[in-house]
């Protein structure tokens, strides 16, 4: 994926409100507030720099009220991209060039179609040969030790979707939890328990139910941002 201008470098001084953030541009000489993509805690890229180099994007909408974007964080380990819209975007793509193994040779992608109660699922793969595949994305950006995890934050509604794709393994449809790092830096995913419980014990009965769990990771730029390979997952 591609970003479509040119980003900004800035120091970022601070994210607050969840979604503000306040970066100095030295381009500009100017202390901006930008939007802040992410309602996660973004726990752990701070704890080596509280102000970090970071990358924004300029607002396709220059009537927009923010201007810009936080897109990319840098920690001591690597780029970080920190824009969870970005995360179904690198999905599609993906799927779409057949860089995910699990997922090859579909019909049919389809985005945020209705299901269960009151969801949408992220993508909906279809063809005639092939059962129905339910695909529900999660961003990931926390690192602990040498493993990619998530959540970041206790997330009920990450909860919600787990039951929602064990009722559709029910109904004998296929269902993938596909969790995308959006860093470079580690080979393994895994589950912060200590952080939900329930989410991680959710997860367990929906794997041993049927459901399929796939994690990738990405190389970030200030350039593009692309999902390439393959996690170690371990739970």
């Amino acid at each position: 994926m591609k970003f479509k201008k040119p980003l900004k470098r800035v120091k970022l001084l601070k994210r607050y409100k969840r979604f503000l953030a306040d970066v100095y541009c030295k381009d500009m000489d100017l202390t901006l507030t930008v939007h802040c993509p992410n309602s996660g805690s973004m726990k752990g890229i701070f704890e080596d720099d509280p102000h970090p180099t970071a990358w924004i994007s300029p607002a396709e909408n220059a009537a927009r009220k923010l201007p810009y974007t936080l897109e990319i964080i840098e920690t001591s380990h690597g780029m970080v991209g920190v824009n969870t819209h970005m995360t179904n975007l690198l999905a599609v793509e993906a799927i779409k060039a057949q860089r995910i193994d699990a997922l090859l040779c579909y019909d049919s992608l389809r985005q945020e179609v209705p299901y269960g109660e009151n969801s949408r699922i992220d993508i909906l793969l279809e063809s005639p040969d092939k059962p129905m595949t339910y695909v529900e994305v999660k961003n990931v950006s926390m690192r602990q030790g040498d493993r990619v995890t998530f959540p970041d934050a206790v997330t009920a509604r990450g909860t919600k979707h787990l039951l929602e794709l064990m009722k559709m393994v029910d109904a004998g449809h296929r269902a993938v939890m596909l969790y995308i790092a959006q860093r470079w830096d580690c080979d393994t995913f895994s589950v912060a328990q200590e952080i939900d419980p329930l989410y991680a014990e959710t997860l367990k009965k929906a794997m041993a139910q049927g459901v399929e769990i796939l994690a990738y990771k990405c190389h970030v730029s200030e350039e593009e941002i692309v999902l390439k390979n393959k996690l170690k997952i371990c739970l």
